[in-house]
This record gives structure tokens, sequence and C-alpha cells, in this order.
């Protein structure tokens, strides 16, 4: 008597979305290598990350559909299925926090210590060189507004040494920050304000924003505000906010250290 074979079903979704994870893993990989390299375009590198996550984002569809019919109907391929699902979700994990905590804050591109009277940016042609041709504009009173809503910890920092010592220390925190400086004026003079030009870059990305410094000599002592504006985008995810306090950080540290 002839037995019956009864093939269990195998669903194809499983293995395609592992395989459709590993491309977007391949393809998230290349494109930061190409947004982090500052002599490739930033458009087109930012166009191909993107398309690295939309790729994940599929895998993870076809991973969840796979297990569905896994569920549903006993069919083969959950291991595949759930090996694209691990490796969708490590390439979306980052850029899924950084936009749930972006979508919490309010669209903002530049952050300031001073909100009534924000450090101007250098309009020297060095420092518009490293700016790319471009000068940050005021954001206006409305943007602002939003600003002291979101943070109301940013704040200028005073410092109880001279102007002299404030600006080095200033200086010094821009180095340890790795910020890339572009001008360094020290206080005195016809203004009598120092001020430190500086290019920042994001630690992923390497993204270059744009930061100033102002030392501002008083009575008793320094006040130090910092200025932070994105060059990408229309909200910078908080960034800004992020750098100016671990930088006043670093820089009252470094105020406590020496003495």
């Amino acid at each position: 008597m002839r037995r019956l074979l009864v093939e269990e079903p195998v669903t194809r979704a499983g293995p395609l979305a592992r395989w459709i994870a590993l491309f977007s893993l391949l393809v998230t990989a290349i494109a930061i290598v190409l947004v982090r390299d500052p002599r490739a375009e930033a458009g087109p590198a930012l166009a191909a990350l993107a398309a690295g996550l939309g790729i994940a984002l599929v895998a993870v569809l076809l991973a969840a559909f796979a297990c569905v019919r896994v569920w549903r109907e006993g069919a083969r391929g959950l291991g595949a299925a759930l090996w694209g699902l691990v490796l969708a979700i490590l390439v979306l994990a980052y850029p899924s926090y950084a936009a749930l905590r972006g979508l919490r804050l309010p669209a903002l591109t530049d952050v300031t210590t001073d909100i009534g009277d924000p450090p101007a940016f250098s309009r020297s042609r060095t420092a518009f060189a490293s700016r790319g041709g471009r000068y940050p504009d005021d954001p206006g009173p409305a943007a602002r507004e939003r600003q002291r809503a979101a943070y109301p910890q940013i704040a200028p920092l005073t410092l109880d040494i001279g102007a002299d010592e404030a600006f080095e220390l200033a200086r010094k925190a821009a180095v340890n920050r790795r910020w890339q400086i572009v001008e360094a004026i020290r206080p005195g003079g016809r203004i009598g304000n120092g001020r430190i030009e500086a290019v920042a870059r994001s630690l992923i990305l390497n993204l270059p924003d744009d930061v100033t410094v102002r030392v501002r000599p008083r009575a008793d002592g320094a006040r130090i505000d910092v200025r932070s504006a994105s060059r990408l985008g229309p909200r910078d995810f908080g960034v800004n906010a992020d750098r100016i306090r671990a930088y006043l950080d670093e820089v009252a540290n470094l105020a406590l250290a020496v003495k």
C-alpha cells in the first residue's frame, strides 16, 4: 500500500525577509561611509541612507507576514523570518529612537544660551568658507520662544575668573569636544568680547553644524554664551541643545580642575 507524503507548507517570505534585511544592512553601511566622508556630496549620500532604511522597513513587513503564516498555517521558515527581523531592527533601531525623540521636540535648527541677544556668527572670509558659503540667520522670536519652552535649562555659563582665562578654558573645551576651530579671537580690543568660531560634526554621520562661542568680560568674572545651528534639515532632533549642554559641562569641569 502506497503512503501519501504530505509536504509541510513553506513560506518564502521568511528567507526573502532575511536576504532583504542583509541587503539593507549592506546599503546602510555603505551609505554611512559615504555620509561620513567630507568629500562626498551630502544629498546623494543621505538619499542612499534613506533607501537603506526603507529597505529595512520592507524586511520587517515581510518578516511579520512570514510569522503570521507560520502561526496560522504551521508553515516552515520561522527561523529565517526571525533573522530578517533582528537584522532589520538593528538597522532601524537608532534612526527610530532619534525620530521618536525628535517628534517630541519642536522643529528647531538653531539653539542659543542667550535668546535676547544670541551670539552672531562671524562674517569673515575664513568663517564663511568653513560654512560652505552660508550664514545662519537668526530664526526669529517665535522660534526662540519655542526654544525657551523646550529647553529652559539652556543658559549662559558664568565663571568667577578673568575673561582671558575663561577664553582659554572655552577654547580647550572646544578642542576636547573635537570641534574644528575656525577662528579664535581673544577678549579685548574695540568690542571687548572673545569669540570662538567652530564646526562641530555629529558622532555617527559626521554631519557638520556651525557653532559660535562668545566670551564676555564681567565685573565679577566672565560669561560664556554658545549658539549652535544645523546646516541640514528642518529640525535638529535635539542635537544642538545636547551639544551646548555637553560643551558647557566641559568648560565647567575644566574651571573646577584649575581651582
